[in-house]
């Protein structure tokens, strides 16, 4: 079995006739988590949006758990276990926390119907508030609901993007732990967009750049700054 759960080869991809990602090679492993970093607008979501299906990829494959997905539906590659947090998180604001979070059980490979205990163990607001219309919650609830229901779906691969923008340090401190938890506990892979550089750092385990649509330089995050890796690549 592989190292790597997700692995890129030359995907291409971007909006009518617009290309955003140019032969982008790349690659996740197993249980790690990787921050995807870069300016506004180098493709970040671009690529996000084409590992999950919701853009197509133009050239290339991508290969998930060492099958070829290039051409499955959105909704196939949340059935294999890739599963994403969108910016802006997209709740369902007419429904409750409780059918939000049910709402993303239709993913779960093994049938089951009952919301994970751990999702209330990792964020014991939405129990609390189990009743409420996601439309009324604040930013940082509404963040947990969108993780939480993510997390219903019993993926292998989390995709992230920003996560913390707009949201109370103390907030973040608990999606940091959630996170961590489901990485080194649960064996997640975590792929997480994040400007907030700090929050990275310390989640990911290893991070790649972005500029113009391509990675333009991968490391590991215990061996270089934060800083340092934002000034190599200007941002």
């Amino acid at each position: 079995m592989s190292g790597d759960l997700l692995s890129l080869d030359g995907v291409s991809s971007g909006y009518g006739q617009s290309r955003i990602l140019w032969d982008v090679d790349f690659a996740l492993p197993r249980g790690k988590a990787t921050a995807l970093i870069g300016r506004n607008g180098v493709g970040k979501t671009t690529l996000l949006s084409t590992i999950m299906g919701l853009r197509p990829a133009l050239t290339g494959r991508i290969l998930f758990d060492g099958k070829d997905i290039t051409r499955l539906s959105t909704h196939q590659r949340a059935r294999a276990g890739i599963a994403i947090v969108p910016q802006g998180r997209h709740v369902f604001p007419f429904l409750t926390v409780e059918e939000n979070l049910l709402s993303g059980l239709a993913a779960r490979r093994d049938g089951k119907k009952a919301i994970p205990d751990f999702i209330f163990d990792l964020f014991p607001k939405l129990a609390q508030i189990r009743h409420r219309k996601g439309g009324l919650l604040s930013g940082g609830e509404q963040q947990q609901l969108a993780i939480g229901r993510a997390l219903a779906g019993d993926p292998r691969l989390l995709l992230l993007d920003e996560p913390t923008e707009g949201i109370q340090p103390n907030v973040v401190a608990q999606i940091e732990a959630a996170l961590r938890h489901v990485r080194t506990e649960m064996g997640m892979t975590i792929l997480v967009v994040e400007q907030y550089l700090d929050f990275a750092w310390r989640l990911a385990d290893l991070y790649s750049a972005m500029q113009g649509g391509r990675i333009v330089r991968q490391g590991d995050t215990s061996s270089e700054t934060a800083d340092a890796v934002a000034h190599l690549v200007h941002i």
